[in-house]
């Protein structure tokens, strides 16, 4: 028992990287990015091909900085796209990563998969035993991600995001560079993207295209939706109560023995559904919105007082 809840934690603690790059992007900034399987998959990829060869850390580092710059190379060819067009572009460039990974098998070693990745303190994980040194490393990176997140939101550069999302328009007419800020906001999302994906190969140790569908996108959509668009506290909380979903629908088959296990499997995504759709009617700002900051909250005691 203690085992599987390890591994719900460490699943929780993907699923939070991934969904606080989602409302960085999508939250604060209003980008919609349907894309986000293939920016986890590159920076999983990344580092099952460099891990071995330099090691976790430094291969985790370009995991997250070559996912930035195609973040920041798709974002130059379509940011200025409507909405619409923006999502359209970003399912396409998530297409191209899976048929890419499936298919350029000298590269990727296709649907064989690349196993053998090594752990962060794999010498220290076998002398201790278990996952106790990956959970820890696991929350410690989630809780970094987070820290950093937070301190962006509540700077200059985070209220103009948010200043973007809410009126692009009226944000440029007071001098901001609204195209540079949502091509930076796109970078720094798919670079904690790319960490998310190593994260995920180094619990796996192994990886193959079948592991990166486009539900990974839908679970951090959920995440940030039942979380609060805009709130990176609420996105944790929304990360573990999808887990939470996922994980305890499982045990619906002691319960339903009347279905097979490809009916239980439509049911529980089902359920899932209808959850996301009652939150959204009876709590549609999520579970721990977004604060909203008065003009009042930026000035200092003096400054309030005069």
């Amino acid at each position: 028992m203690i085992a599987y809840l390890v591994t719900i934690a460490i699943l929780v603690s993907i699923a939070a990287l991934v969904g606080l790059a989602l409302n960085l992007q999508w939250g604060q900034a209003g980008l919609v990015n349907f894309g986000v399987v293939g920016f986890v998959a590159i920076g999983a990829y990344a580092t099952a091909l460099l891990a071995p060869q330099i090691g976790w850390f430094p291969a985790m580092l370009v995991a997250g900085a070559l996912s930035a710059i195609l973040s920041a190379g798709l974002a130059l060819l379509s940011i200025r796209l409507e909405e619409n067009y923006l999502a359209i572009v970003t399912i396409g460039f998530g297409e191209v990563v899976r048929l890419v990974i499936l298919n350029e098998g000298w590269l990727t070693r296709g649907a064989l998969g690349i196993a053998d990745i090594p752990r962060p303190f794999a010498s220290l994980g076998q002398a201790i035993g278990g996952d106790t040194v990956f959970i820890v490393f696991a929350l410690a990176l989630v809780a970094v991600v987070f820290a950093l997140l937070e301190c962006m939101a509540r700077s200059p550069f985070g209220r103009v995001l948010r200043a973007i999302r809410d009126d692009a328009t009226v944000t440029a007419a007071l001098g901001k560079n609204v195209f540079a800020l949502r091509v930076r906001a796109f970078a720094v999302g798919g670079a904690v993207m790319g960490i998310a994906g190593a994260l995920h190969a180094f619990y796996l140790t192994y990886i193959d295209p079948s592991q990166f569908t486009p539900i990974v996108t839908a679970y951090a959509f959920m995440a940030v939706i039942a979380g609060g668009r805009g709130s990176n506290f609420g996105l944790l909380i929304g990360a573990c109560s999808i887990m939470a979903l996922l994980e305890g629908t499982r045990f619906l088959k002691d319960f339903v023995t009347v279905i097979d296990g490809v009916q239980l499997s439509a049911l529980r995504l089902g359920l899932i559904g209808a959850g996301i759709v009652l939150l959204l009617i009876l709590r549609p700002q999520g579970l721990a919105p977004e604060p909203k900051r008065r003009a009042a909250d930026l000035l200092s005691n003096d400054e309030r007082a005069a």
